[in-house]
């Protein structure tokens, strides 16, 4: 069996994968629904074994189809970066860029970033993908994206891993969302969090990386938070505050444009943090990568500047 002709069409089962249509991974790759019959129906000759239940809504993978999405996807990864790396030796500064961050730094300070690095470098095609902390750093760590807006905490086991860089952009304390009226909300002094141990709160899914960070400085403050709402949404936080059915306490980040109805207050006392950076893998950074981290950090020197 001779795969190594067929990179073009492993790339489009695992398109097929990602999107779970034939028709979306067509719209993806910029190509037509029949030319991915065409690629699918030539790999599966190749291989000897059906790769996908064509039956299916979405499209489901077969066990081989499974095996061979699994590897082609490094192989895949692992030549997108060979293209870049004799990009960069051949000195051609086009190229491409694929940028992770977490949402709320996508509401927040990553578009402007993104506005001028497009401005300064408009030859290299830049690509974002949103995801959670769980999901960037797996992601950086195979060689889907050049680099991650991510965050940490130095009081959780973990943090960056090896093999990865961290460059520092800024730190980001928690605030305290509350109800309207609330009684915390009309006292002048800002809330400490042990203030907030008898309300019911508004938390996060479990194994959120921010809701950890903020379960570990509950713990420490002696109490574990009554969570009877769980969800990652910020604003689906920020509606069940509006609504009175309970209290929260978030990034800064999340906080920074609340809805009608919610108080925002900043915590007395320790108050938990996650320290939010750019990471990309260990090693010299492509020139893109370079010139990203340097804009961020100028973005976020910025914007510490303007606030209060």
């Amino acid at each position: 069996m001779k795969l190594i002709g067929q990179v073009r069409a492993i790339r489009v089962l695992c398109e097929v994968a990602e999107h779970g249509s034939l028709s979306a991974a067509a719209r993806s790759l910029g190509i037509t629904q029949s030319a991915v019959s065409q690629h699918l129906a030539a790999l599966e000759r190749e291989v000897g074994l059906a790769l996908v239940d064509r039956g299916t809504r979405p499209v489901e993978l077969t066990e081989a189809g499974s095996v061979l999405v699994r590897h082609g996807r490094a192989v895949t990864t692992h030549l997108d970066n060979a293209e870049q790396a004799l990009a960069e030796i051949s000195g051609l500064l086009a190229g491409r860029l694929r940028v992770g961050s977490f949402p709320t730094a996508l509401t927040t300070f990553v578009p402007a970033a993104i506005a001028r690095f497009r401005v300064e470098s408009p030859e290299v095609v830049l690509t974002m993908i949103d995801d959670h902390m769980q999901g960037l750093v797996p992601r950086l760590e195979r060689g889907e994206l050049d680099l991650a807006v991510i965050y940490e905490n130095p009081l959780l086991p973990g943090g960056v891993p090896p093999g990865l860089s961290l460059t520092p952009l800024l730190d980001d304390p928690y605030r305290v969302l509350l109800p309207e009226g609330h009684r915390l909300a009309r006292r002048r002094a800002r809330p400490a969090l042990t203030d907030l141990a008898g309300e019911a709160w508004v938390g996060g899914r479990i194994g959120s990386t921010w809701f950890r960070i903020l379960l570990h400085a509950c713990r420490s403050a002696g109490f574990e938070p009554r969570t009877q709402l769980n969800t990652d949404d910020y604003r689906a936080v920020q509606a069940f505050v509006a609504a009175g059915l309970g209290v929260a306490v978030v990034p800064g980040l999340a906080a920074a444009h609340p809805l009608p109805g919610v108080a925002v207050r900043d915590l007395a006392g320790a108050t938990p943090t996650r320290r939010i950076g750019v990471a990309h893998p260990t090693g010299t950074p492509a020139a893109p990568v370079r010139a990203m981290t340097e804009i961020l950090r100028d973005v976020t020197a910025r914007g510490a500047r303007r606030r209060p």
